[in-house]
């Protein structure tokens, strides 16, 4: 399977400067409730993935996982992870650098 997933080259130089402060990251895109529809950067295994999460693909070696329903009810979309100026909401990682990773399909 192809990566459903691409990223703008300011969203991989966010990446790479999150993966030498933080460790080995994973990206999971959040489907609604705490942080919206926002992708979340958390420590790799701080959230455990099931049967039902899906691999978009890999960013600067950092895992990329969708629930499935989700993706299902969004037609399985090609996704494209950039990065903006300001806070993320919630606890994502890379809103303590003062920016924060969001999607376009």
């Amino acid at each position: 399977m192809a990566d459903r997933i691409v990223a703008t080259a300011e969203a991989l130089d966010a990446i790479e400067r999150l993966t030498v402060k933080h460790g080995r990251l994973m990206l999971f895109q959040s489907g609604g409730c705490c942080d919206g529809s926002s992708p979340l950067c958390l420590h790799e295994g701080e959230l455990l993935t099931g049967p039902n999460d899906r691999l978009l693909g890999e960013l600067g070696g950092m895992p990329v996982y969708i629930d499935a329903d989700q993706d299902e009810r969004w037609n399985r979309p090609r996704f494209v992870l950039d990065v903006a100026p300001g806070p993320a909401s919630g606890f994502s990682l890379e809103g303590l650098d003062g920016i924060h990773f969001f999607t376009r399909s």
